[in-house]
């Protein structure tokens, strides 16, 4: 396949800033390979003049060129651009357009409706989350895009003007003015009760920097904002921090970036008018928006219907596993180690042994924290953070981490007392696993594990029985004591 016809490159052009994000190949979790962002505030001032903010039309040529010569040299094909709220209402926002065609010969240039931008960007969160059952609020500079969400697809959505320049400029500035407008439009909208006590899925660059602002604040064990989830209490409490907060405050605070202090107020008064209004279940910040919606919409759609862990597993244990097959047939033989997990956890588990051999090429000596630190951030599109935890915690001790290092401290802090003694528990089995087979599904189906009359039995076949030695029994009894079961080797 040809380079061209490898990437693909979407330009999203809002009313706050502009990003180009270039993706590679066509697989179920979308691989950027490029992504910049310059912010233009297109939208300043809009609502007292009708057009849009001259200096940004000016630094947006400069930007623009720039994307047009980049997404051309990597060769990116199709290569699309989307602008949304502040071009899409402003009187002079078809010269703009015309303008961008000039300078960008030959791309598309699309001026989304308010219902196309919502439904790129239910799409992009059910790219993450095909299972999202709630309410997606999507913020920019120019609009807050609502839309309900549900069975893989959307149902009623609505744009409103709550975008933080534009509830800026409303509000003349006023935090307190801001929370009155942004209550009185959400009242307008008359499906959004039918949508209390469901998740609140957040998208867009001012929700982000809340997540960014929680993170910090509270030293969360992982700095990935995607899929960063809060109960509602945890989020009225952030809510109240921001808007009480000095933008000196804001600004202290590490990994948070700077030019969005001054919208995060804002975005904060409207985060706090959804949760009155909805009472979320809990609130989940996506970092896939219209961008990841396009490209399912666009590129991937093909392969829409896969499950996005699953892909994304099956890719990794493909690229750095000796074995692709061996995950199935490991996750069976630990079946009965397991027998009152949920779907949830037997779904983690069979992951996890998917992925139980992502170490094999690592330097012996890091095989543990090269894993770990692998599957904690790794680029998976669905992989929630307590999954990381889990999954992570679990190939480490199959590489024989040292259980108290401080690198497992995020498992620490994300996992109960019980789920990581689950992981301890599968991550043990799997390193008995793979000194009985070495790797190879022959051996393993050699041998057998089961709980049995409070026993840990493990069952060997002819070959299993010259593959076992030394290193096996020291390993089969270290299993047998964490789960607090007498041992017995049996041969058939």
């Amino acid at each position: 396949m040809s380079l061209t016809a490898q990437r693909s490159a979407i330009v999203d052009l809002g009313s706050n800033s502009v990003r180009m994000v270039v993706f590679e190949g066509v697989s179920r979790n979308p691989q950027p390979i490029f992504n910049e962002k310059a912010t233009l505030k297109l939208g300043r001032g809009l609502d007292s003049s009708g057009r849009l903010n001259e200096d940004g039309v000016t630094l947006a040529m400069d930007v623009l060129g720039r994307f047009h010569t980049v997404a051309r040299a990597m060769g990116a094909e199709p290569f699309e651009v989307l602008a949304t709220a502040a071009v899409r209402d402003a009187t002079n926002g078809p010269d703009f357009v015309a303008a961008i065609r000039a300078r960008m010969p030959g791309v598309p240039i699309r001026v989304l409706e308010g219902e196309e931008e919502a439904d790129y960007s239910a799409k992009g969160v059910l790219c993450s989350l095909p299972q999202a059952d709630g309410l997606v609020a999507d913020i920019g500079g120019g609009s807050l895009e609502l839309i309900h969400v549900a069975d893989k697809q959307y149902y009623e959505a609505v744009t409103t003007k709550l975008g933080v320049i534009r509830l800026h400029d409303r509000a003349k500035g006023s935090v307190e003015q801001a929370g009155l407008i942004a209550n009185e439009m959400l009242a307008e909208v008359k499906w959004l009760p039918g949508m209390t006590g469901r998740p609140l899925y957040l998208v867009g660059g001012a929700f982000r920097a809340l997540a960014r602002i929680q993170i910090s604040r509270t030293q969360y064990p992982l700095n990935l904002v995607h899929l960063f989830s809060l109960a509602e209490k945890e989020a009225r409490d952030l809510t109240d921090w921001v808007i009480s907060s000095s933008k000196k405050t804001l600004e202290k605070l590490p990994n948070v970036p700077r030019k969005r202090m001054a919208d995060a107020p804002f975005a904060a008064v409207v985060l706090r008018a959804l949760i009155e209004r909805v009472k979320p279940s809990k609130i989940v910040f996506s970092a896939d928006g219209l961008r990841e919606g396009w490209y399912m919409k666009h590129i991937a759609s093909s392969v829409a219907q896969e499950d996005p862990m699953v892909a994304l597993t099956n890719e990794m244990s493909s690229r750095l596993a000796r074995s692709a097959s061996l995950g199935y047939p490991l996750a069976r033989w630990t079946d009965s180690l397991f027998p009152d997990e949920t779907p949830m956890q037997k779904y983690l588990r069979y992951l996890a042994c998917d992925l139980s051999d992502i170490g094999a090429y690592d330097h012996p000596e890091y095989r543990a924290e090269q894993t770990y630190k692998r599957i904690l951030h790794s680029n998976g599109v669905a992989f929630e953070h307590s999954a990381r935890a889990f999954i992570g915690l679990a190939l480490a001790v199959r590489y024989e981490v040292d259980i108290n290092s401080a690198l497992l401290e995020p498992s620490r802090k994300l996992l109960s007392r019980s789920e990581i003694d689950r992981a301890i528990r599968l991550g043990l089995a799997l390193r008995l696993a793979y000194t009985l087979c070495a790797g190879t599904k022959v051996l393993l189906e050699e041998c057998r594990i089961l709980i049995e009359d409070k026993k840990l039995v493990l069952i060997l076949g002819a070959r299993s029985v010259r593959a076992a030695g030394g290193a096996v029994l020291r390993r089969f009894e270290r299993l047998a004591d964490v789960m607090a079961l007498e041992l017995q080797v049996r041969e058939e």
